[in-house]
């Protein structure tokens, strides 16, 4: 596990062991996220898919996810803010 000068907190810290995920931005989370808001993204995650009944299967609850999840992280490519969530379309 290699050490990261992570984005969220700032700190030098321990990495993640792997990608999250197996594209550009499970690269850009592994580069730039320590495993502890790491593991603090996945609570948040979690409490925005109960609050505003998300699905992450679904093309339009995935994005608001991914805009949430670089906002969170304050990932290189975010666009600043994370959405104001409400309930989405079904």
């Amino acid at each position: 596990m290699a050490t990261v000068k992570c984005t969220c907190c700032g700190e030098s810290k321990d990495g993640l062991e792997a990608a999250p995920f197996n594209d550009d931005m499970g690269q850009e989370v592994l580069a730039n996220t320590c495993a502890d808001c790491w593991k603090n993204w996945l609570g948040q995650q979690v409490m925005l898919i109960n609050e505003h009944q998300l699905l992450p299967v679904n093309p339009e609850h995935g994005a608001i996810l991914e805009r949430n999840l670089k906002a969170f992280l304050k990932l290189p490519t975010s666009e600043g803010e994370a959405d104001q969530v409400g309930t989405p379309p079904a």
